[in-house]
């Protein structure tokens, strides 16, 4: 009993220490997508007291953190600019609801059998699409738009930055902290018990503040006051095909996004493992609370899950307390956040944007699974191009059409002797896909010669196959030797 008590001592506090880390690395992170998605800091944080304060209560994953997460900025944004502020709470709130009833009828699992390519490739274009826009917010410039015109920009950004002292400070500003967060890791480890993104922007600040600098930042408006219910009103917006297909889009991503967390943060810990349709419906009640408030969609982030197991978490404990803290901070300390350069922020969305590109991983996916590498270098630029939405649609195409061409592999033996029958063994998966070229090897048999054409080494046979074999064969006057299931003569 002793020894119980005592053990359970120890995991408090090292919860509540690991509390503490998560929460300031949490901070930045807040706010800096609550900026980016062109909402109300405060927003941030609210969705991040909503991932302490209620996901973290409810079962799935014990030691994943939630909040709002830099990969849903750029259609956070989009949807803000498209059906204003106030119908964001509207596709928070229908995301948060489609995800509890996909949870209760134990879909969560599906989630797990998306293309990691796709994934990959999903992230990647985020990250694109997250620092073309943020390298103009570290100029304190306003970003045109969407993916393609944002880097088509970038070059007359250039000119008008080398051109501005006031934007000059703020690219110098926000650079600094990116070099922090990038030299941070590379110190002793004691050093690193304060987060980098922290020091960055806490840096940042102080150079702000006491050389005055000019550049822009964080506009306060104070916790309540930043709050916007969706009124009754907002509701018939849900008759519009597109907001419709947002919160499509919000779900699938902000569910996968949740998930594949899981089974990262799962490979960190010997703990108990996620149970991903409980967790799903945590993440459906903590987006379904954020809807009423108006605030920014939550998913699972790996920044602040891997921050809290490294931290030494053992119970689901460190995250609520984290969520605590940040509702404190945001209840005691509104005006801190004023004095915060936007700057410094885009720093940390545009280091957390090339965290998202496999750079790494690229190379060796293309020498072993080159397939792989394409779809995910087409699924990252099609987001670019196009939009989220569509960009993941065209991946998993892409993917079901590579998949459905790797298992369709056929094998196609000749055996002529010059004399007698010619014998033909096709092997393998014959599909509507391979049609053509099984076609055009019988075609060139000789025209004359009997044909003996066996199928028994097949594994799979479709309609359109088996039809365009039998007429072949009609034709041709072969035997034909079938599989076990449907052997026949032609």
């Amino acid at each position: 009993m002793t020894s119980q008590i005592s053990s359970l001592r120890r995991a408090l506090r090292t919860d509540f220490t690991s509390s503490v880390v998560v929460f300031l690395v949490a901070l930045p992170l807040c706010v800096g997508v609550a900026v980016a998605s062109g909402v109300p800091a405060e927003l941030g944080l609210i969705t991040g007291i909503v991932g302490g304060l209620v996901t973290g209560f409810l079962p799935g994953s014990s030691l994943q953190v939630s909040g709002p997460a830099a990969g849903l900025t750029v259609l956070v944004l989009t949807a803000v600019q498209e059906y204003g502020l106030p119908a964001l709470g509207v596709i928070v709130l229908a995301t948060g609801l489609i995800q509890l009833a996909l949870g209760a009828m134990r879909l969560g699992r599906l989630f797990r059998a998306t293309s990691l390519s796709v994934v990959h490739g999903m992230l990647a274009g985020i990250g694109l699409v997250l620092i073309a826009g943020q390298l103009y917010t570290l100029a304190d410039r306003k970003a045109p738009g969407s993916g393609t015109s944002n880097v088509a920009g970038l070059p007359g950004l250039a000119a008008d930055v080398l051109g501005s002292g006031p934007a000059l400070t703020a690219v110098g500003i926000g650079a600094g902290t990116i070099v922090i967060m990038a030299l941070w890791k590379r110190l002793p480890g004691k050093a690193q018990l304060l987060p980098g993104p922290l020091v960055a922007v806490g840096a940042a600040t102080l150079a702000t503040v006491a050389f005055d600098l000019p550049v822009v930042r964080v506009e306060v408006s104070g916790l309540v006051q930043a709050i916007q219910p969706p009124a009754l009103g907002d509701f018939g917006k849900l008759t519009d095909v597109g907001l419709v297909t947002t919160v499509v889009a919000f779900t699938l991503i902000a569910s996968a996004e949740s998930l594949f967390s899981a089974a990262a943060v799962d490979r960190l810990h010997d703990g108990p493992k996620t149970d991903y349709d409980k967790e799903l419906m945590a993440q459906g009640a903590g987006n379904t609370v954020c809807g009423l408030l108006g605030a920014l969609p939550m998913t699972a982030v790996i920044v602040r899950s891997a921050a809290n197991v490294q931290a030494g978490a053992r119970t689901k404990v460190s995250r609520v307390l984290h969520g605590v803290w940040l509702l404190l901070f945001a209840a005691l300390l509104p005006g801190a956040l004023g004095v915060i350069p936007t700057a410094a922020l885009a720093g940390v969305l545009i280091h957390a944007g090339f965290k998202l590109l496999p750079v790494r991983e690229l190379g060796p996916l293309w020498r072993e699974h080159r397939g792989e590498a394409v779809v995910l270098v087409i699924t990252a630029g099609a987001i670019l191009v196009t939009n989220m939405f569509e960009g993941v649609l065209i991946g998993l195409l892409l993917a079901v059409v590579k998949t459905a061409w790797e298992t369709s592999h056929v094998h196609i033996d000749v055996d002529d002797n010059g004399t007698g029958a010619v014998r033909v063994r096709i092997r393998g998966h014959a599909t509507f896909l391979r049609l053509p070229h099984i076609l055009d090897t019988l075609e060139q048999l000789p025209a004359q010669r009997p044909i003996e054409l066996n199928l028994a080494g097949l594994r799979h046979l479709d309609h359109a196959c088996m039809s365009a074999l039998q007429n072949w064969a009609d034709q041709h006057n072969a035997h034909t030797v079938q599989p076990e299931r449907t052997r026949a003569s032609a």
